[in-house]
């Protein structure tokens, strides 16, 4: 599987904040943005990754990133010149996909959970057709809904119901078989000019072919578009943080407990940031992972 980070937009809910820098740059806890969208994926086991950011924001992304072979990945940019939506992230990603399945994940979006990275590993497995990843919320009509039947089998998709038929928004994560490229190729622009993700989707359901997961009880979805939402998820990073003494989203653990990196160049990477209490959590993890006779479970 290839995965794609959409990460592009001007952020206009965030103004002024985002006037100067990237939303998919701002801190969320103690890291960027972009590490928590990242970091699922890299969970997920993906490895070639292709992050879509505007022409002027693209340097930024990769003088932070760079190529990924610190972290044993391989990362590639594209510029997305003005915001058609987010099916277009298909588009000017084509080439990157090649024909392979597909995991896009939007960058404002952070997921966490219990066992988070067994869902992953599971769901993208073989992908046949679409898999969809549905939240609870209390305020369904501001999200894509997917509405299912009494075997929990996927039978509706609305964007932005009036009336929704259910209560579960369809999350900024998705898992697609190799045909997506052509499915996107085969709609049109909405009325407000972009290529609807949720007609992708529904492309699928006609098909037979799409599937909701279900993160409920146990799962936290954070989507961090307004001032509101990215203090609150600040909030809630730092809290856990704090309390288990282990770290979300830190890529360089991810990379190590995936087996991307060894505990020696974990422990080269923390290094360099030493004189930070992430620097030392990475040199920290690499110690223990080092000493460990087991390896150890990775984060969830």
């Amino acid at each position: 599987m290839k995965g794609i980070i959409l990460a592009g937009g001007a952020g206009t809910r965030l103004h002024p904040i985002t006037l100067a820098i990237s939303k998919q740059l701002l801190p969320v806890g103690d890291k960027p943005m972009i590490y928590y969208p990242l970091s699922v994926l890299m969970l997920a086991g993906v490895r070639d990754i292709l992050i879509i950011t505007t022409p002027a924001e693209l340097p930024k992304f990769r003088q932070l990133l760079g190529d990924g072979s610190r972290l044993g990945i391989n990362l590639s940019y594209a510029p997305q010149e003005r915001p058609n939506g987010i099916a277009d992230a298909f588009v000017i990603g084509a080439d990157h996909i090649d024909g392979d399945a597909a995991g896009l994940v939007l960058g404002d979006n952070i997921f966490h959970g219990n066992s988070f990275s067994d869902v992953l590993e599971k769901e993208s497995r073989n992908v046949s057709g679409c898999v969809l990843f549905g939240y609870p919320v209390q305020d369904p009509e501001r999200y894509g809904v997917g509405e299912t039947d009494e075997y929990g089998r996927l039978v509706s998709l609305e964007e932005k119901p009036a009336k929704p038929r259910s209560n579960r928004a369809i999350t900024g994560l998705y898992f697609y078989d190799r045909t997506v490229v052509d499915i996107v190729k085969s709609i049109r622009p909405s009325q407000r000019g972009e290529l609807e993700i949720t007609d992708v989707n529904r492309a699928y359901l006609e098909q037979g072919r799409a599937r909701l997961v279900d993160l409920g009880r146990g799962f936290a979805w954070l989507d961090t578009g307004t001032p509101e939402a990215l203090l609150q998820a600040g909030q809630y990073v730092r809290t856990l943080e704090e309390r288990q003494g282990v770290r979300i989203a830190c890529l360089e653990e991810v990379a190590l407990r995936m087996g991307f990196i060894d505990a020696e160049q974990c422990h080269r990477l923390g290094a360099e940031m030493a004189n930070s209490g992430y620097g030392r959590y990475v040199m920290s993890i690499a110690g223990e992972w080092a000493q460990s006779p087991l390896p150890l479970p990775v984060p969830r």
